[in-house]
């Protein structure tokens, strides 16, 4: 690996982490949602330092190209934050539905309040 490319995957990682980490100052990203960024980040941090743990990574697990093992581990990532992102949508999805519904309600009843008042404010007739 030549001086050009081990410093360029270090300060690669450094930004994606940088970026992570004001995200999270800033409010724009949520710790939860922070986890897989972070650890993604952390690791790409270690191999771009110490480049032969990922050739010795690809070895302990069997992968013959350590770029593979780079790319599968990419793809579990991203795998694992749609899952979290599902699981929090289907959430979201349900407290919507009952805040429709309790919405609709409470609407129903202030019309419902509205005409028993209307009907309680105009003059009786007598036949």
């Amino acid at each position: 690996m030549n001086t050009v490319t081990y410093v360029f995957g270090i300060i690669a990682a450094l930004i994606a982490l940088a970026v992570v980490i004001e995200s999270l100052r800033r409010h724009h990203l949520r710790e939860r949602h922070a986890v897989w960024w972070l650890l993604a980040g952390l690791a790409a941090l270690v191999v771009s330092v110490f480049p032969d743990t990922l050739g010795w990574a690809a070895a302990l697990v069997g992968v013959t190209v350590p770029t593979n093992l780079v790319f599968f581990l990419s793809i579990a990532v991203l795998v694992l934050v749609s899952i979290q992102h599902s699981g929090e949508l289907t959430e979201l999805e349900a407290e919507t539905r009952t805040l429709a519904e309790t919405v609709a309600l409470q609407d129903l009843r202030i019309k419902e309040l509205e005409k028993a008042v209307a009907d309680a404010l105009q003059p009786r007739r007598n036949p």
